[in-house]
């Protein structure tokens, strides 16, 4: 039929294709459209969940027979560009019932499928852990300040004529001296005391 009209062994023999053969192309490609064209009824298939629907079959039969090689085949061949019309709406028939998310995963392969999942599994933790840290950060108190305040104290004076302003905590005033938070004098070494 189809297989012996379309490979023919030579170039030559395209050209010299007869009438009968362009017809018996064209009736198989109008046949199969009509096949694929009839609707889905689920009251007529009563098949179980997950089994393949009618139109499944018809696919896998064409799958089987290699027919779908040859409709790729006839898409793609330069010289074969006037079936293009009636392979191009073959192939939307086929593609009918699918959607185009899950065909995108099964093109895939499992290894697709399985990327997706660790995918949606580390979004989904992200999302867990950013939960937390803004929990954690709403219940932490607020921040202590390092300030510790500033005292004068009267009766030492400044450099100036006014009173010491004093920025440490007020535990710190024991220890104070007029030399705090400088560096100390380092004597040489031959200058030290023996």
């Amino acid at each position: 039929g189809l297989r012996g009209a379309l490979m023919a062994p030579s170039p030559q023999d395209w050209e010299q294709r007869q009438e009968e053969d362009t017809l018996l192309i064209e009736r198989i490609l109008l046949l199969l459209r009509n096949v694929l064209h009839v609707p889905p009824d689920p009251t007529e298939e009563q098949g179980v969940d997950g089994d393949a629907s009618v139109h499944d079959r018809v696919l896998w039969a064409l799958h089987v027979s290699g027919m779908d090689d040859l409709l790729k085949f006839l898409a793609s061949a330069q010289v074969e560009q006037q079936w293009a019309l009636h392979v191009l709406e073959i192939i939307s028939l086929m593609f009918r019932e699918q959607n185009p998310e899950e065909l995108a995963v099964l093109g895939q392969g499992p290894a697709g499928a399985e990327h997706g999942e660790d995918t949606r599994e580390l979004e989904n933790l992200r999302q867990r852990e950013l939960a937390e840290k803004r929990a954690r950060a709403l219940q932490r108190p607020s921040r202590h300040s390092r300030f510790g305040g500033s005292y004068v104290l009267q009766g030492l004076k400044s450099i100036g004529e006014r009173d010491l302003v004093f920025h440490k905590g007020l535990h710190n005033l024991k220890s104070y001296s007029h030399d705090l938070g400088k560096e100390p004098r380092r004597v040489p070494r031959r200058r030290q005391a023996a």
